[in-house]
């Protein structure tokens, strides 16, 4: 995808968590978009505030996709 493409769907997406900050599939949306465009350390964010949301709901698998895919974002970073 183009940068312009990411940074399109990186706004849309922080729209949707604003108004819906529970909306977990969003966050899981915004932090791929994040890492895809290279924004590690705010992907990294997205999807602990993805992970916060979805223990919130209840959604097991949103709550264990997110904390593999910030898991996988920490060890490409290094940290």
């Amino acid at each position: 995808a183009k940068a312009g493409e990411h940074e399109r769907a990186i706004g849309y997406l922080r729209d949707s968590v604003a108004s819906d900050p529970l909306y977990s599939a969003a966050w899981k949306a915004l932090g791929k978009a994040l890492a895809d465009a290279g924004r590690s350390d705010e992907a990294l964010e997205a999807y602990r505030r993805g992970v916060e949301a979805a223990k919130r709901k209840g959604d097991k698998q949103a709550e264990k996709e997110m904390t593999v895919f910030a898991r996988r974002l920490e060890r490409q970073r290094g940290t």
